[in-house]
């Protein structure tokens, strides 16, 4: 059968190992294995989101509100933006895709770092387009700049905090670099991991309500998938001018998040002490794989997210990270991306304990 040409360049997304998976093939029981992977949140979801959810359940056979309004509404008094300003998908990555989608055809430009998020560039395959990258895997706003003034583009992303890495820029620098854009490139700020970021380092917090007030070629994205836990739920959400919001509404399928993911974001919005406790133990625990990595005298990369990637000079990660899978410890080699590292979600301190005592084991065999 043939299919479009497009799809022959494009890789398919590797998702972290599920825990069924460790359970099956290495016999590791499931309450014994620790899965550090995916970036999910270690301390699971609010009590009074799972409550609400329960409540709901039975309406699982009615589609949810089309408009969303109650979601749309507590995300804008959050915001401190319009309801008609944002748009709802089924995680943030579907709002990734819509943006491709409005902006991309085979004679477009998709500018990013070398080292992100991989769903920036495989939608951006769909749809043919060029890809640009960095030649540093962080992002470095300088060569950007070059690029950009070179050979333009249609789309750039920044990633603030970058995935998989976990570095990020200064909102000072991003508005800089923004200003020198022209209004027909959409910027797309990716803020999966900005709950984290603006908790560590209030120099790399964006203002969404600022930064689509000032550029009309802006949007930022939100998850609900990391700090608040609803990783399976499938929640994100698009922060941007009208006209923006707009053409984006032309490209989402009706009811395309559910009754109970509806419910769970709305109930969500309002335990924010949920959110604050978990990123406070989020840095705790960070502190302990620095000073582990520190003690390995392995260099790791400062991170303002909830995981961390650390480089595994005299191993090779891919050989560890199977070893760790294999004791029911799942983290994620970064050997895909070029480097001989691991990223490891950070988990709570008794998961983080047993880490360490298993981490010590693999090294040492």
């Amino acid at each position: 059968m043939i299919f479009n040409k497009t799809l022959d360049d494009v890789k398919v997304y590797e998702a972290g190992k599920p825990i069924e998976l460790v359970v099956r093939e290495y016999g590791v029981k499931e309450e014994d294995i620790i899965k550090l992977a995916s970036n999910e949140n270690p301390y699971g979801t609010s009590n009074k989101v799972v409550k609400k959810l329960q409540e709901v359940s039975v309406n699982a056979c009615i589609y949810p509100d089309d408009s969303m309004y109650e979601l749309k509404e507590a995300l804008a008094n959050k915001f401190s933006v319009q309801e008609n300003q944002i748009i709802i998908g089924a995680g943030s990555d579907q709002v990734i895709e819509f943006c491709v989608h409005a902006k991309c055809n085979s004679k477009s430009k998709v500018l990013m770092a070398k080292t992100t998020f991989a769903m920036y560039e495989i939608y951006a395959k769909q749809t043919g387009a060029t890809i640009l990258k960095t030649q540093s895997d962080e992002h470095n706003l300088d060569q950007f700049r070059d690029i950009y003034k070179n050979q333009g583009a249609d789309i750039i992303f920044l990633c603030l905090p970058n995935n998989p890495l976990g570095e990020c820029l200064d909102a000072k620098d991003v508005y800089e670099f923004l200003d020198e854009v022209d209004e027909n490139t959409l910027v797309v700020l990716d803020g999966a991991y900005q709950e984290f970021a603006s908790y560590k380092d209030g120099a790399k917090a964006i203002n969404p309500s600022e930064v689509i007030a000032k550029y009309s070629n802006v949007i930022y994205l939100g998850t609900f998938s990391k700090a608040y836990g609803l990783g399976g739920l499938r929640v994100g959400y698009g922060i941007a001018q009208d006209d923006i919001i707009q053409n984006l509404y032309k490209l989402r399928p009706p009811f395309n998040i559910t009754t109970l993911t509806l419910a769970g974001a709305i109930e969500a919005l309002k335990d924010e002490q949920f959110v604050q406790d978990c990123i406070e133990k989020n840095f705790i625990q960070m502190k302990r794989y620095e000073d582990y990595a520190k003690s390995k005298n392995f260099k790791y990369i400062p991170s303002y997210t909830n995981f961390i990637t650390i480089y595994l000079d005299g191993y090779f990660s891919k050989d560890i990270a199977q070893k760790l899978l294999e004791k029911g410890v799942i983290v994620r080699d970064m050997t895909g991306y070029g480097f001989n590292a691991i990223r490891i979600t950070i988990g709570t301190q008794e998961q983080n304990t047993k880490v360490f005592k298993i981490l010590d084991m693999v090294l040492n065999d």
